[in-house]
């Protein structure tokens, strides 16, 4: 019989209660109230089995234990169904769609007997492909089939008449033919892609295809088609979500691979002396052109990471260079390569970023022509292709791919490299290898060992040994015999000898269960050429950098896709996002996004400022920030500069900038856009690089400076800078918590107002410097929380004693109410954002740093502003105190500060700095280091 009290009078229908509706309202509630209604096993009193006088009535008691052991039945199966999935649920994160299909066949095979099983129990009729009517587009194919069929069965009749007439034997397979003749590649003039299969032609006539563009196309965000990205259509991001997973593959578990094939490659060849010349004039070191520091990188076997500039004018940095040399045939040890003569003639190759090369090229050709004898300088940017990869399981996959040629006894001294290459099965970080030490032989086609096995390690303790001697001794520095990669005829022919899939796989079916191919003599030997790279943090990831031929970038590349990892999985393919994100992490900045002060740089930043601004623009101005009325404390009102830029005009421009309120906007949209087109006809001039000179002039006046030169310059702060727009690169390190976004503004500690600069001092000092938690204060701690405790417990609406003591004491001493710890924003005392004149800099790329497990940031800071401020603490310390006040508060506030500076260091202070987010009014204290 129901309660009287839950039926509802007049017949109308009872209301819920408000929580059930918030349950029913949600999905995950829904689930669980089913999950509990499910596993509820309905029971039967005892009591029912016993009749009036007490006695057990046998009858009763057993159809109650019946009724329980169905009730339990029952529950189990309600139970399995409910927590069950069907078969299309258990697909995993890479393989799944947006929507499910009737097709069995769209789901892994070991799934596809059980989709099947639960089409058939819910009468769902499967899909058979003869009983859809056929339309224009299905018909398509089978005509195209035909088609080629003829096509094939004439030309294969022809080849058969044909080897009749000329009486030979049966012609080698299609691609084992070696080029009788190879075309000279023309010097000092930039190349043209080859053209593209005619299927694919129209889709590549303003940018040029990755060799692994299909594969990336598939599984990742590409560029548009209409605004290609350095004329080239490169992958953004995974379509899944891939943060976290980065980060494990680069640095725990397994690794991450990309394609960057995009990055240019100069060669050059000339005298040696020539060569020299060319690399002093581009801004090259002396110490680094014939000191002994660089004697094996001038012997081929190290690489030469830095800056180069442009020799006349300003002499302006352009970008980040990489240079390898060639290895003299038969040339001395690299202990005696500085003594030999410098009249030979030998190569380097050049590798820089694509949005720096037309710069650098135009620059190289022209220091190229002054030389005598002059220098040859060639394009090789559709020639050789880049794959790099980083993570713990980054050799193994290697290992794994590249499979050195085998070669004769008489050959021992070539395959140096290769043996040593075949001895690092036990490297599990490629930092624990000579720093950018170079690797160059040749490898098979890799595609004759597919599909790939996981790489068997040698577990024992001589292997072990062996590698260290291997580590120690490093052979590949005593080889004499130059890598084959930088022989144009040697690319080529890998290139053209690489056989048809049809053939490897006709292979594949001649050779044993089980086994591989034999090598044949007329597979082609792959000239490669390997590069590690060591991270300046300790303890990262290093990372490997693998030249090959541009068409034998694609074999390789999916074979290390495809190999399983000793650890389990597959190694993972990054995009530009994971690049930017594995350099962040490592504290390194990218180019050209960190780097506003270069060409490349500043042509980055004007296409994202005018992405930010449409963004912030298509938003209604009821959700949109409001630059004009943000509170930055006291009586600073409005964003400094324009909120969606790092605004390098209002901080070196001392005059106001315009104010970037609606009357402003428009005006600042079309200089924006101005900016941007004055800065693109150097991307449209790749094919006319001789009105290239014009552009080179930075539309801001701003000037990158080299991490060696800024450590010089701020090492003594007397010294001045060459201009007084020089900016350098930094990374940031928050000592609270939250992440800066890009956009946000760095500013120097205050040093106007030392009242203020206090404040931040004391903020850095409770961080830095936390005190020590005694006894007694812990005793408070638990005796505050128990009284919060009781308070909390205490009816608000009624007066209690212990209420309103808390609210006088509470009154009486504010400083109690504070938390335990450094100041929070939200805290009235927390200090306020320091003054525009004390703005340093922007934010390039900010986020949450998985590694350290706080917030971090790349950024550029003015180096002018940092000297400034350096010597105004060091060698005017009276300028403060002429500002005080003479009643004896002023000299309070300038020893409170001496004491706070002496207390945290000078170095320490030297390096601190507030980070604030653009449209946000809480600044964050930080602590930046050269980058």
């Amino acid at each position: 019989m129901p309660d009287q009290s839950l039926i509802p009078a007049s017949g109308q229908k009872r209301k819920q209660p408000q929580d059930f509706a918030k349950a029913s309202n949600s999905s995950r509630n829904s689930k669980r109230a089913k999950q509990t209604e499910a596993r509820t096993i309905l029971t039967q009193a005892s009591d029912r089995a016993l009749n009036r006088n007490g006695e057990l009535d046998v009858s009763a008691f057993v159809k109650a234990r019946e009724f329980e052991i169905k009730a339990m039945e029952e529950s189990m199966g309600a139970s399995k169904r409910s927590l069950s999935s069907r078969a299309f649920q258990q697909v995993p994160n890479e393989l799944r769609r947006r929507t499910a299909s009737h097709n069995v066949k769209k789901v892994p095979k070991k799934l596809r007997k059980r989709a099947a099983r639960e089409m058939k129990e819910d009468n769902t009729p499967p899909m058979v492909s003869r009983r859809r009517k056929a339309n224009a587009h299905m018909r398509l194919r089978p005509q195209t089939v035909d088609k080629l069929q003829n096509m094939h069965a004439r030309a294969k009749k022809k080849r058969a008449e044909a080897r009749e007439q000329k009486g030979a034997g049966s012609k080698p397979e299609k691609g084992n033919t070696p080029a009788l003749h190879i075309r000279p590649l023309q010097k000092n003039t930039l190349s043209k892609p080859e053209q593209p299969a005619a299927k694919f032609r129209k889709r590549q006539k303003h940018k040029s295809w990755l060799p692994t563009h299909v594969y990336h196309a598939k599984r990742a965000h590409m560029t548009e088609p209409k605004h290609p990205l350095w004329r080239f259509a490169i992958p953004l991001r995974p379509t899944e979500k891939s943060f976290r997973k980065t980060h494990r593959a680069g640095s725990l578990r397994g690794c991450v691979a990309w394609d960057t094939s995009y990055t240019s490659t100069i060669g050059v060849e000339g005298v040696e002396a020539s060569l020299l010349g060319l690399l002093r004039s581009l801004g090259v070191d002396e110490d680094v052109l014939s000191g002994n520091r660089m004697v094996k990188w001038r012997a081929g076997t190290r690489l030469w990471h830095g800056w180069v500039r442009e020799r006349d004018g300003e002499k302006r940095w352009i970008s980040e260079v990489d240079i390898v040399w060639c290895v003299q045939k038969g040339s001395p040890p690299a202990s005696e390569a500085s003594s030999t003569n410098g009249k030979r003639k030998r190569k380097f190759f050049l590798r820089v970023h694509p949005s720096a090369f037309l710069q650098l090229w135009t620059e190289t050709l022209k220091v190229a022509k002054m030389q005598r004898p002059s220098v040859m300088v060639e394009d090789l940017r559709f020639e050789i292709g880049t794959i790099q990869l980083t993570g713990p399981g980054s050799t193994e996959a290697l290992l794994a791919a590249l499979k050195p040629v085998t070669k004769t006894s008489e050959e021992a001294t070539v395959s140096a490299c290769a043996e040593t290459w075949s001895s690092l099965g036990l490297v599990t970080n490629p930092s624990t290898l000579p720093q950018n030490a170079v690797l160059g032989f040749e490898v098979s086609d890799p595609r004759l060992r597919y599909p790939p096995r996981t790489f068997k390690h040698p577990a024992s303790d001589s292997a072990n040994d062996e590698l260290l001697q291997v580590l120690a001794e490093w052979p590949p520095d005593k080889v004499k015999t130059p890598q084959s990669i930088f022989d144009r005829t040697a690319r080529l022919t890998a290139s053209r000898l690489l056989p048809s899939q049809k053939a490897i796989n006709r292979r594949k079916g001649d050779a044993l269960p089980g086994d591989f191919p034999s090598a044949a003599p007329t597979d082609p030997q792959i000239p490669i050429l390997l590069i590690v790279s060591r991270s300046p943090t300790s303890g990262a990831q290093g990372s490997w950098t693998l030249l090959l031929p541009w068409k034998c970038v694609l074999p390789v590349w999916y074979h290390i896709m495809h190999y399983p990892l000793s650890t389990g999985g597959n190694p993972r393919f990054g995009c530009l996002e994971e690049t930017r994100q594995i350099a962040f992490e490592q504290g390194l900045p990218w180019f050209p996004g960190d780097y506003p002060g270069t060409q490349a740089g500043w042509e980055w930043e004007l296409k994202e400022r005018a992405k930010r601004q449409a963004d912030w623009e298509k938003r209604p101005k009821g959700k949109r920030i409001a630059w004009d009325s943000l509170e930055l404390g006291k009586t600073k009102k409005g964003e400094i500069g324009l909120g969606w830029a790092c605004d390098w005009d209002y901080l070196f421009n001392p005059n106001p900038a315009p104010d970037p309120g609606t009357t402003s906007q428009a005006t600042t949209k079309d200089s924006a856009t101005t900016q941007e087109e004055s800065a693109n006809p150097a991307q449209n001039t790749l094919e006319n690089p001789q009105g290239a000179e014009e552009t080179q002039i930075l539309p801001r006046p701003i000037h990158q400076v080299p991490l060696q030169q800024s450590a010089r310059l701020l090492a003594n702060p007397n010294l001045v800078p060459p201009t007084s727009h020089d900016i350098t690169t930094v990374n940031l390190t928050l000592l609270s918590r939250g992440h800066p976004v890009t956009c946000a503004r760095i500013y120097r500690l205050p040093t106007s107002s030392p009242n203020l600069r206090s404040q931040w001092l004391a903020l850095a000092s409770s961080i830095l410097h936390p005190p020590k938690k005694t006894q007694n204060t812990t005793k408070d701690a638990s005796n505050r929380n128990s009284n919060n405790k009781i308070l909390a417990s205490l009816p608000h609406n009624e007066s209690h004693p212990l209420r309103t003591q808390h609210t006088a004491f509470s009154l009486l001493h504010p400083r109690e109410r504070l938390t335990d710890g450094p100041l929070q924003p939200g805290n009235p005392a927390y200090p306020c954002v320091p003054d525009a004149e004390d703005l340093i800099g922007f934010v390039t790329t900010g986020n949450y740093d998985l590694g350290l497990g706080r917030g971090g940031a790349i950024g550029c800071i003015a180096l002018s502003k940092i000297m400034q401020a350096q010597q105004q603490r060091s060698t005017d310390a009276e300028t403060v105190e002429d500002s005080l006040t003479t009643d004896g508060e002023g000299e309070k506030m300038r020893m409170e500060v001496a004491e706070l500076e002496k207390r945290l260091g000078k170095k320490v202070v030297r390096r601190l700095c507030v980070v604030r987010d653009a449209g946000q009014s809480v600044g964050r204290l930080a602590r930046w280091e050269l980058a």
